[in-house]
């Protein structure tokens, strides 16, 4: 089973300011990733080719990196998941970037019936989150997309009842302007 899987936003912000994204992944600044309601992106060194970590139970190497621009990771784990995924900063006009975020797979096994029932209605909330932290990093409203009640229902079964409800995200770290 083939799957292409993208999430993206147009940003009014400057491809420097953009770049910032990236490159503060799975740092303590992490301008991108959706931390207040997910688990962390977390990697046994800096963000660089080679380094291996992931979050949650989604394992993933960095496989190439360009800072600024891209990063590419491969996945480790879960077994099944054969592929890669991917956050780009696109330049779209004078003061627009559009930050993409694609997963590229072919899924075996098991991974076919996870990935449809409960990794991909997870990932999508994570990564439409994640698109609202980046505007909120970058001093914009944010644009919040409701999770699906089986977004709550998943994540309140993995939790045991813990699980955090969806929050807005501020722009306290926010991207500077320079």
């Amino acid at each position: 089973m083939n799957i292409i899987n993208i999430h993206e936003r147009e940003l009014e912000a400057d491809f420097e300011q953009a770049a910032k994204l990236i490159d503060s992944l799975s740092s303590e600044d992490d301008l991108l990733w959706p931390k207040q309601c997910w688990p962390r992106m977390k990697f046994d060194g800096p963000l660089s080719v080679g380094a291996e970590g992931g979050h949650g139970p989604i394992g993933y190497c960095v496989e190439a990196y360009q800072p600024g621009q891209s990063i590419k990771f491969s996945f480790t784990r879960p077994k099944g998941f054969n592929g890669f995924h991917e956050f780009d900063v696109v330049k779209s006009a004078p003061r627009s970037v559009v930050l993409r975020h694609t997963i590229k797979m072919e899924l075996a096994g098991t991974a076919r019936l996870t990935w449809s029932l409960v990794i991909r209605p997870l990932h999508d909330a994570l990564l439409e989150d994640a698109l609202s932290t980046a505007q909120a990093s970058l001093g914009l409203a944010p644009q919040m997309r409701p999770w699906s009640p089986w977004v709550k229902i998943i994540r309140w079964i993995m939790s045991a009842g813990k699980a955090q409800k969806q929050m807005t995200p501020t722009n306290a770290n926010a991207a500077s302007n320079t």
